[in-house]
C-alpha cells in the first residue's frame, strides 16, 4: 500500500467553522490520516487535502440544513459529510448509514471518541432500512452515486416535505437535468443547485437540493414503506 503523506496543519478557517469543537475536528482529521488510510477508508493521496477538500468542504453543508432537524447521511463511508456536520451542528439528530462493516466499525469508534451523543451509526443499505428507520427531515450524501440513482435510495427515507442535499461538483447542473424524469417519479417537487462555504472553501461547495412533497419516493415507495412498517410492528409484538 502506498504510504500516506503527512497531515498538514489545520487552516485558519477551520477554527472559525468548527468553533469550540475545533480540537475534535483535528482529532478526526488525525484518525482519517492514520486509521482511515490503514483500513482503506480513504486514499493516502487525500491526506494533504483532508482539511480543504473533505472536512471543511463537508462542514459548510451546515449552511443549508435547517435548525433542529433529523438527518440521515446515506453511504457515510468514513463519515463524510456526517461527522463534520455533527461537529458544527449539535442541534441535529444524525444517523450515519453505511453498509460495510469495516466502515461502521470506524464510524462507531469516532462517534464514541468524540462524544457525539447526537449521532447514531446504522449498518445497512438505504433500501434495506426503509420502514425500519424513522423518516427524516434531511438526507445528505456525498460522492455516493449519480443523482438519479442516489435519489432512488435517499428520497424514500424522507418524511413528507423533507429534502435531500447532495454534495456534487461541476457536474451538478448536468446531473440534475438528466435526473429530472426519475426525480419526478420519486415525488420530488422542487430542485435547485446552490453554493455553500463562500470565503471558507475555494471553490465553494456545490449542493443539489431536492425537495419532496407529500409522498417521498412516490406511490410505489409509500406502499413499500407501509409494508415494512407492518412487518416491523408484527416482529415487535412476537
Amino acid at each position: 500500500m502506498e504510504e500516506a503523506a503527512e497531515l498538514p496543519p489545520a487552516p485558519p478557517e477551520a477554527r472559525t467553522v468548527f468553533g469550540d469543537r475545533f480540537p475534535d475536528a483535528v482529532r478526526y482529521a488525525e484518525l482519517l490520516a492514520d486509521a482511515g488510510v490503514r483500513r482503506g477508508l480513504i486514499g493516502p493521496r487525500e491526506v494533504p487535502r483532508l482539511w480543504e477538500r473533505h472536512l471543511l468542504n463537508c462542514a459548510v453543508l451546515s449552511e443549508a440544513v435547517p435548525e433542529g432537524v433529523s438527518v440521515c447521511d446515506v453511504g457515510s463511508g468514513a463519515g463524510l459529510p456526517g461527522i463534520p456536520l455533527a461537529l458544527v451542528r449539535p442541534d441535529l439528530q444524525i444517523t450515519l448509514l453505511e453498509p460495510l462493516l469495516r466502515r461502521t466499525t470506524f464510524l462507531s469508534e469516532v462517534v464514541e471518541l468524540l462524544g457525539l451523543d447526537h449521532v447514531t451509526v446504522v449498518r445497512g443499505r438505504a433500501e434495506e432500512v426503509l420502514g425500519k428507520l424513522q423518516p427524516v427531515h434531511v438526507v445528505t450524501a456525498r460522492a455516493v452515486a449519480p443523482l438519479d440513482r442516489l435519489a432512488g435510495w435517499g428520497v424514500p427515507l424522507l418524511r413528507p416535505y423533507g429534502e435531500m442535499l447532495a454534495l456534487k461538483g461541476d457536474t451538478a447542473e448536468e446531473e440534475l437535468k438528466g435526473a429530472r424524469a426519475a426525480l419526478s417519479k420519486l415525488g420530488v417537487e422542487r430542485t435547485s443547485v446552490l453554493q455553500v462555504g463562500q470565503g471558507v472553501v475555494d471553490p465553494p461547495s456545490t449542493l443539489v437540493r431536492v425537495e419532496v412533497g407529500e409522498s417521498p419516493g412516490g406511490v410505489r415507495f409509500a406502499a413499500k414503506r407501509a409494508k415494512a412498517a407492518r412487518v416491523s410492528r408484527t416482529r415487535r409484538r412476537r
